[in-house]
């Protein structure tokens, strides 16, 4: 494990030694006039390797005289951003920002460091989330290059305690994955076990992160995602820190990161960039419109089904008069606007942007305008359907909206069996199902299940940086402190203080 506080007193050698533990960190040596060797260290994912090759080692090995001192090495190079250092935290922090390190045999603890970083590999013109999109906020989405997803996360984090380790899965494809945490804070058993599943997986071919994610979960069989699957930079980076393993596959734009509770797929970043109270009430807002989402459709076909008596004398004409024309009973009349409802957002989805727009909104109106006029069925039901649907889209991670949207259809089949009964009976199996959930082997309801007072104030709402100064217990990470609370309350400015 490796020790924050020691970090400054570690040497140049430790620190290479340390960071080589990451596999985009690479060494090589070439040899000079008199036989003696040049060591170069770097970061492969944040260097320009054009600049290496063309502008940096053709002149040194070029020149045919002996390299006695660092001075005379460095007297070659070509390239004007350049330095002799034996500062160890000036060493890492040049070098995690795209820097080479070279150094000659007898001075391993002193050396030059080289700019060869590309202010502009890592980044395209349309680098967006397109799924995941924010107001606020930094909205830089990973692409299909393993590479570039690591300068990303390289630059957002530019710490030596960011490995990565990779893998060659698939028989056919040769598909390149790579798994990353923070060391130090990451715990090893997560990372362990992130790291035999990968190692245990056998495939012909990996299309996309989403088949790992399936293949190496704790349970292939739910429909609840038990891994956070993403597309965004800020996301991923809060994962890394919070002691979350992630997982990169190449030709895949989405991160994969494990383990993760089933609240955390109700978090949005935009939550951060907003005052805690703005963030607490729209995060309270998708709670409710998740649970109105499942629950709305199979409550009216309980209720219409099996418990009229429950509906109050002002509601209950409302209804009569909405249904008096209907010829199905409230189970068919659910079913058909929940599947023209499904069937208008997977046409939205498969056209082009424009195309699928215009169908969702115009053909929502026109089928559901046209389906009251023809008496199949009743006003009231099409503005629950149309809310339920509009409630799913608050969820901020695509694959729980699947999840909401399907388990809508069997509790309406419970409903209209048993009742009020067969929803709650639908509901106890979910939750008995989500209490045996585990990710990474981490209870998937945690801190709920089993109850973690500590950190069950960043979930329902979002509090205030001063209280969530933690991390997960759940996660269990190795440093649990993320910053000190009593310097962020004493800051004082020069104004205050005259």
């Amino acid at each position: 494990m490796w020790n924050f506080k020691k970090q400054k007193n570690n040497s140049i050698h430790d620190l290479i030694d340390k960071v080589s533990k990451s596999d985009d960190f690479y060494q090589f040596s070439t040899e000079s006039v008199n036989g003696l060797p040049i060591y170069f260290s770097y970061y492969k994912s944040l260097i320009d390797e054009k600049k290496m090759q063309h502008h940096l080692l053709p002149y040194i090995q070029s020149v045919e005289k002996e390299f006695e001192e660092l001075s005379d090495l460095m007297n070659v190079i070509p390239i004007e951003d350049r330095e002799i250092t034996s500062d160890a935290k000036a060493f890492i922090n040049k070098l995690t920002k795209g820097y080479i390190f070279i150094h000659l045999t007898k001075t391993p603890e002193k050396g030059i460091l080289v700019n060869l970083s590309n202010g502009t590999k890592g980044y395209r013109d349309f680098n967006d989330s397109e799924n995941e999109y924010s107001v606020i906020g930094p909205k830089v989405g990973f692409v299909e290059d393993l590479d570039t997803n690591l300068i990303l996360l390289r630059r957002q984090i530019t710490s030596d305690d960011l490995v990565f380790k990779e893998f060659t899965k698939g028989s056919l494809s040769n598909t390149r994955v790579m798994i990353g945490y923070i060391d130090g804070i990451a715990n090893p058993q997560h990372i362990q076990t992130m790291r035999q599943r990968i190692e245990d997986l056998d495939m012909d071919v990996i299309f996309d992160s989403a088949v790992l994610d399936e293949i190496i979960s704790d349970n292939s069989n739910t429909p609840f995602p038990l891994f956070m699957s993403t597309e965004r930079l800020d996301r991923t980076t809060y994962m890394l820190l919070s002691g979350q393993v992630i997982v990169i596959s190449d030709g895949s734009p989405y991160v994969i990161a494990g383990p993760t509770s089933i609240f955390n797929f109700f978090i949005s970043p935009e939550d951060y960039y907003s005052p805690w109270s703005v963030g607490s009430f729209f995060r309270l807002i998708r709670f409710i419109g998740v649970l109105f989402s499942i629950l709305s459709t199979p409550i009216y076909v309980a209720v219409l089904t099996h418990h009229y008596a429950i509906i109050p004398e002002d509601l209950l004409m409302p209804l009569i008069m909405s249904r008096a024309n209907v010829p199905f009973p409230p189970i068919l009349e659910a079913l058909f606007l929940e599947i023209a409802i499904e069937l208008l957002r997977e046409a939205g989805a498969r056209l082009p942007t424009k195309v699928g727009q215009t169908l969702g909104i115009v053909g929502g109106i026109v089928i559901g305008q046209a389906a009251v006029q023809a008496a199949l069925t009743s006003n009231i039901l099409l503005i629950i359907v149309a809310l339920s649907a509009l409630a799913s889209f608050t969820t901020p991670t695509f694959k729980m909206t699947n999840t909401i949207r399907t388990l809508r259809f069997p509790l309406i089949l419970l409903a209209a069996i048993w009742g009020g009964f067969g929803v709650t009976l639908g509901l106890t199996f979910i939750m008995c199902h989500l209490i045996r959930l585990k990710s990474l082997g981490t209870p998937y309801l945690a801190p709920v299940y089993p109850f973690r007072y500590r950190d069950s104030n960043d979930i329902f709402i979002r509090s205030s940086l001063s209280v969530t100064n933690k991390r997960y217990t759940f996660l269990r990470p190795l440093k649990l402190l993320r910053y000190n609370v009593k310097k962020h309350k004493d800051i004082e400015d020069d104004y205050n203080n005259e």
